[in-house]
């Protein structure tokens, strides 16, 4: 048997394309609740500020905090893309796996 090229890239693609949306729509949801909330707490600390609720104490330890949710929305970010990634890879591999097994009658399993 010979192998398809043909179906195979259109396979590899279906199989990315399936982990993509399914993930970018977590990610999305995740990071619309999370923009939200900084682009709220960002509204709350601007009005304290300009309403004299918060001195300049306290400036500087809200805006810090401001930008701490920011970092660990960009982490989290990251974090949730790198997983994206990786399954993306073992959609792709198991794809050209089932091709090739197919084609040579031989046991493959991809590696952890």
């Amino acid at each position: 048997m010979s192998l398809d090229v043909t179906q195979l890239i259109s396979d590899i693609k279906d199989a990315a394309s399936t982990v993509i949306e399914h993930d970018i729509t977590e990610i999305r949801g995740f990071s619309e609740r999370q923009l939200s909330a900084l682009a709220l707490q960002a509204k709350l600390i601007a009005k304290a500020i300009a309403e004299n609720e918060i001195g300049e104490d306290l400036r500087d330890y809200f805006l810090d905090s401001i930008e701490d949710m920011a970092l660990n929305f960009a982490r989290t970010l990251r974090g949730l893309l790198a997983v994206t990634i990786e399954k993306i890879w073992n959609a792709v591999v198991g794809v050209i796996w089932t091709a090739l097994e197919a084609c040579t009658g031989i046991s493959l399993k991809i590696a952890s």
